[in-house]
Order: C-alpha cells, then structure tokens, then sequence
C-alpha cells in the first residue's frame, strides 16, 4: 500500500495533513536532517573563526558561501542522499557527516580542512542543537502565530458582546450576573499571560563532547577557551548556552517549553467546552454552512464538532506534551537513548494542538450570541440579585442580612414581584430603596462591560 493522504497510519499525515503542513518542513525526518546539517555547517564555520585553531584558516567569502549554498539549497533529494548514507552507516548522526564532507570534496579549500567537520563532537552535540532550533522555529513561526490569531478573534467577540448581559452559573447553579464580553475576556487574559510565558521559555543547547567535559577538545586544543567558544556558538544559533550537562543537554528546557504549551492547550480547551455548553443551552446559536451536515439521521441538528474537535485533539496534544515533560529529563547516568525515538513525536505532539486552534477558531467564527434567549434566562433568575441587596442591607446596618435572603431565596426561584415586595419592607433610605427596586438581573452585571471592552 503506497503511503498518501488515504493510507497515512496519523491524521496529522492523512485527513489533516495540509492543516500539519507548516511543522512539516521543521519536524520530519527532512526537517531534522536539515537542522543537522545547518548546525554541522554552522560548528565548521565556528571552528573557522576560532584563532586558537590554526588548522582551519579563515575562510575565503567564496567558501563561505559554498557553506551557505549547502545549507540553502538543502531538498529532499539531498535528505535522500544522507538517507542512502545511513543505510550504510547505520548512524544517521554519521551519516550527515559524511554527507557535508562528500559535498565539500570537490572543492579545493574545503575539501583539504573535512576532517573539521563534526571536529570533537558527539552526535547529541548537533542533536540537542537540531532539536532545540527546530522547537524554536516551531514557536515563532507557527504555534505563536496561532495563538496569536486565535486570542485576537477571541478578543474582537469580547468587545463586540462587551454589554451583552448574561446569567453566570456557579456550580451549575444560577449566579451574579456577567456579560457574554467579559467571559470571553478572561480567556483572553489567560491566554496572553500564559503565551508570554511560553514565550519566554529559553531553549538551550550545548556542544561539549561525549559526556560534557571538553575531553576531545581540550586534548587537541588546550590552550582554546573551550566554554567561551561554545558559549558564543549556542548563542548565534540564537539559544541559550547550558554549560553543565553529561553526555546529552538533560531536556530541562523542553520539559519547560511542553509545559507552558500544554497550559495553553488547556486554556483552550476550557473555552471549547465552555462554548459547547453554551451552544447545549442556546446561548450561542451556530451560522449554517450551505451542503453542510449535522446528523446523519437528524437533519435539524447542527452540532459543535469544531469545539469537539478542539477538545480531543488538545487531549492528544496535552497527553504526549506532559510524556515529553516527565520523560526527557530522565537518562541513566551519562546517557541512554530513550530519549531518541521519543523527541521524533515532537511535531505530532505540536501539530495536534495547531489542528485544535485552528478548529476552535473556526467554531468562533460561526457563533452568534442568542440575546432573546439569553434576556429570558435573566429574566427568569430574579433570585440572583440577592446578593447585592443583601449587601445594601449591610451598608444601611440592617440585622442578618445574609440570613434574611437566604429564606427567601435559597433552593427556589422568585420573581420580580416577590424581590420588591421584600426590598420595601426593609428599612432602607429612600434612595438606596429606590435604586434595589430599579435593579434587574440584566443591569446588575458590576464592570462586567467596561472590563470586556478595555480587553
């Protein structure tokens, strides 16, 4: 069976496969191949510049740019050489290697300084770095985006439904009243605070030898200052330089960075579930879509699959997320390679949560707030304002305040009449009497609106 759309063993490969399309180019086998490459290429060039190693000479712009080119013009023919390599190396570290050098025989100031390439390194020297850029690359090119527009559609339904009244449920159970704004808007805080968070998270790389201590380097180099050099090394490539490490860089900082994406995959799968009760209970009505299908037997329905959707990719993402977390910082002794087959399911992992954003987006974008249902749910919920004249009563002094709207209101629902024949027999001035009986479920909503809009 030939491998496409139809017969891929992972939708992210299959049915969504053009929704994965952009982690494709990062977490592939080309994609880590490629970052191997560029990171071999990079400590060459590196070496290059060192003073203190008089066998690699600085090199001439045209080499510079033969480097570059290798790098540039990297395609999947070439992923496919490196393949044809490994089969016979069994390495595939090795066989990136000897790819770079092949490349380079066949040029004369290049070819004469190969040995440099991959000089005193180990293979999780240019793994950790690979890894580590294509992370980084992942977050600013694709999963910040992402967030981002999801965030900003979230933010221009918070401030279109800013004065929309709404009854809150605590429990389950009917509360203070909000608005439909100001509920979208907490998500919203939410998820900038933890998108700065994630963010931040520094990814960090190392290049010091097979189990951390310059061995190799020093021995051929000792007069170069090793850490200095690799220090500014991690640091062009853009990351953080992690000075102590056995064998492998210990993954403390992906475990950090699946850790700040999996809170924001809950983020949003908290909405998508709050969404869908609402959609359940009529507050949200969902636009039709022209030859779309909501049941296959019941032609009235349309059903949030968008937000359910959301909800059981995120749990994909979250559950492999929080694998990657505990599992990678852990590695008997120096190394063991457990750690391997476990950061190749890295792009699976991210591209579950992007399929799910982009499906919670979408169901975003076919709701519509339904305000005469919503207005009837108010209205019907006059208990709901005890607690503010219940907090009246204690400004003005009045006995057992609390108490008192407790036997009228606990485990039952009372109307309008029954609120105002209760708030005029307190003994209240006149004004603070008048403003309680002006007050409706629909008013009493604090800054609900002035929040949501200033999102």
């Amino acid at each position: 069976m030939d491998l496409n759309a139809l017969t891929a063993l992972s939708p992210v490969d299959g049915r969504y496969a053009d929704k994965a399309a952009p982690l494709r180019p990062l977490f592939s086998e080309y994609g880590l191949i490629h970052h191997r490459v560029k990171v071999e290429l990079a400590w060459f060039a590196a070496l290059a510049d060192a003073p203190g190693i008089t066998e690699v000479p600085p090199l001439s712009e045209r080499a510079r740019e033969v480097l570059e080119a290798l790098d540039r013009d990297f395609d999947e023919t070439s992923a496919e050489r490196v393949k044809m390599i490994e089969r016979e190396t069994n390495h595939d570290v090795k066989a990136v290697e000897y790819f770079i050098k092949e490349s380079l025989s066949g040029d004369a100031e290049l070819a004469g300084i190969a040995e440099f390439v991959h000089f005193a390194c180990t293979s999780e020297d240019i793994n950790n770095l690979s890894y580590a850029l294509m992370l980084e690359r992942a977050r600013g090119e694709v999963l910040l985006p992402a967030i981002d527009r999801l965030t900003e559609v979230l933010a221009d339904l918070s401030r279109a439904y800013a004065a929309t009244p709404m009854l809150s449920r605590t429990h389950g159970q009917p509360a203070s009243p909000t608005t439909l704004g100001k509920e979208l808007a907490n998500t919203v805080h939410r998820l900038r605070r933890q998108r700065a968070r994630f963010a931040e998270a520094a990814l960090l790389g190392k290049v010091n030898g097979a189990v951390g201590n310059y061995n190799a380097h020093a021995v051929a180099y000792p007069e170069v200052d090793w850490p200095r050099l690799t220090c500014d090394f991690v640091e062009n490539l853009g990351l953080a330089w992690n000075p102590y490490t056995t064998q492998i860089e210990p993954h403390d900082c992906i475990a950090e960075y699946c850790d700040a994406l999996a809170r924001i995959n809950t983020i949003v799968l908290d909405l998508c579930r709050d969404c869908w009760s609402y959609i359940s209970i009529g507050y949200f009505r969902q636009k039709t879509v022209d030859g779309e299908t909501g049941s296959s037997t019941m032609p009235h329905k349309v059903n949030p699959i968008d937000f359910e959707n959301a909800e059981g990719n995120l749990g994909i993402a979250n559950a492999l997320l929080a694998h990657f977390s505990a599992k990678l910082p852990l590695s008997r002794w120096q190394r063991d390679l457990t750690d391997s087959t476990v950061l190749r399911n890295l792009g699976p992992a991210l591209a579950f949560g992007i399929l799910a954003m982009e499906s919670c987006q979408r169901g975003l974008g076919k709701l519509e707030a339904d305000e005469a249902r919503i207005a009837a749910d108010l209205d019907a919920n006059w208990e709901v304002l005890g607690e503010a004249v219940q907090t009246v009563m204690r400004r003005h002094g009045i006995d057992q305040p609390y108490e008192k709207l407790k036997a009228l209101t606990r485990g039952r629902r009372i109307d309008r009449d029954a609120l105002h024949a209760f708030i005029r027999d307190l003994d209240l001035p006149a004004d603070a009497r008048d403003s309680l009986l002006a007050l409706t479920p629909a008013t009493y909503v604090g800054l609900a609106a002035q929040l949501a809009d200033e999102i």
